[in-house]
């Protein structure tokens, strides 16, 4: 464990001009639902972690480098990492000083203060059981089952329960993982397989995500798997991984490509470089978009793939800032689901719109939930129920032609990036040149049941 007390480095050095006084980074990025996650003051650019499981022990051996450039000049900066035993840290090759703070604060002094702009990187070697804790959806975090499977999953926070990491969406970075498990046992994460090599009875799997990803869309499982490789039209590597009771789900997971074209007819081409799935025998309680490869509960529908793969888009390469945007990825994803019905079987989506209204005219918890800015807590409600239908009353709105263009230019101005639902609103307002602001403040703002006449425009 390191030293307790903080030592903050003089502002300036030796021989050198005068630099601007290094202040700690905040602990948290504030203004947003969940305060004390992430940090401020720095930027991550790249995680590489290394790891070591065996399915006979609960624990893990790990570490991690952490690149990041400094956004002012700091004489300390802030980790999420939750539990864990943190053994040492370094930043630039040079012990630094940590302690831990609160839950999950990791806090990092190193030997020098940090100059604005200046990048650099941190070292952190750590080990210990992992944990999870009750989500809104259901789990987060580190899951073991009595054979040593694991999967870490969560949403808004899971990264943070295995690496340390700025835990918030508003960092994107890339990432790089090799995870050491008995030969026999897979580990199976996002982006691309680089390669794998065995020694001793031990097999390393080491994966490469170049595009950058939000925190909460990194993933790693451990099981039995059984792996399918295949690739799309356009050579991007597919590979599916199947946990031994989960194997009936391959007829659904042979579809990815089928879903992926018609995806990328709606939003534009694919912008991740890998895909595929990762299938799970367990009743997880809710599937996840991590980045190229969804994680899937047991059982799942065509629909929940639909779901999670439109994420690659909505979601995974445009990023919400904050967690009251959730609306830009949730309700897009859930409607992408009433297109595919369409596609697929031919149903006529102004009928389920109008069944769907009326059967829930009278009912006013479901419409009491807002869509945007729904506070901490109510994420995950509304969007799903509410949000599909507010998105085919936006298309009956504008009109076919400038949905369609919205769902393909909306991607493309903002692809790997971060938006807004404010942004969102200026963009359909300019794209069709008109003012839709009481359309969005019925559907979007409201916790009433909109007018007819932003009902049935």
């Amino acid at each position: 464990m390191g030293v307790a007390a903080l030592v903050v480095g003089c502002t300036t050095h030796p021989g050198s001009e005068a630099r601007s006084p290094a202040e700690p980074g905040a602990a948290g990025v504030g203004h947003d639902y969940y305060p004390h996650a992430g940090n401020g003051g720095y930027t991550a650019t790249d995680y590489a972690v290394t790891l070591r499981y065996d399915p006979a022990e609960p624990g893990i051996d790990a570490e991690a480098t952490i690149r990041a450039k400094a956004d002012k000049a700091l004489s300390r900066f802030n980790l999420d990492l939750r539990g864990l035993q943190v053994e040492s840290v370094t930043v630039n090759e040079r012990p630094a000083e940590f302690s831990r703070s609160g839950d999950f604060e990791l806090r990092v002094t190193p030997e020098e203060p940090l100059d604005d702009g200046e990048r650099f990187r941190t070292h952190v070697v750590y080990s210990g059981t992992p944990r999870s804790s009750a989500g809104e959806l259901g789990s987060n975090g580190w899951n073991r089952d009595e054979t040593g499977a694991m999967y870490v999953l969560g949403e808004p926070h899971s990264a943070s329960y295995w690496y340390p990491v700025n835990d918030t969406p508003r960092n994107k970075a890339t990432f790089e993982l090799n995870v050491t498990v008995p030969t026999g046992w897979s580990a199976v994460s996002i982006g691309t397989l680089v390669d794998k090599s065995t020694s001793d009875g031990w097999t390393t799997w080491h994966w490469s995500e170049d595009t950058p990803v939000a925190p909460y869309l990194t993933t790693l499982a451990v099981d039995r798997f059984t792996i399918d490789r295949d690739s799309l039209d356009d050579g991007t590597p597919v590979l599916s991984a199947y946990a031994p009771g989960a194997t009936q789900m391959r007829s659904k997971g042979d579809r990815v490509g089928e879903v992926l074209t018609f995806l990328a007819s709606k939003f534009g081409p694919y912008p991740q470089r890998a895909a595929g799935g990762i299938y799970l025998d367990d009743h997880v309680g809710y599937s996840l978009e991590t980045q190229t490869r969804p994680a899937y509960t047991s059982e799942v529908g065509m629909g929940t793939i639909v779901h999670e793969l439109t994420h690659q888009w909505y979601g995974n390469s445009v990023t919400i800032r904050s967690w009251a945007d959730i609306c830009l990825a949730e309700c897009f994803a859930s409607y992408a689901t009433w297109m595919w019905d369409a596609h697929e079987d031919g149903i006529d989506l102004d009928s389920r719109y109008r069944a769907t209204v009326e059967g829930n005219r009278n009912n006013g918890r479901f419409w009491r939930g807002e869509l945007y800015d729904m506070g901490a807590g109510n994420e995950f409600t509304a969007v799903y129920s509410k949000g599909p239908l507010a998105v085919h009353a936006l298309r009956e709105r504008i009109g076919e032609d400038d949905f369609a263009t919205l769902l393909r230019q909306w991607h493309q101005r903002h692809e790997t990036g971060h938006a807004d639902w404010p942004e969102f609103e200026n963009f359909v307002s300019e794209l069709t040149g008109e003012d839709l602001t009481d359309f969005f403040d019925a559907w979007f703002h409201s916790t009433e049941i909109p007018p007819d006449k932003h009902l049935y425009p």
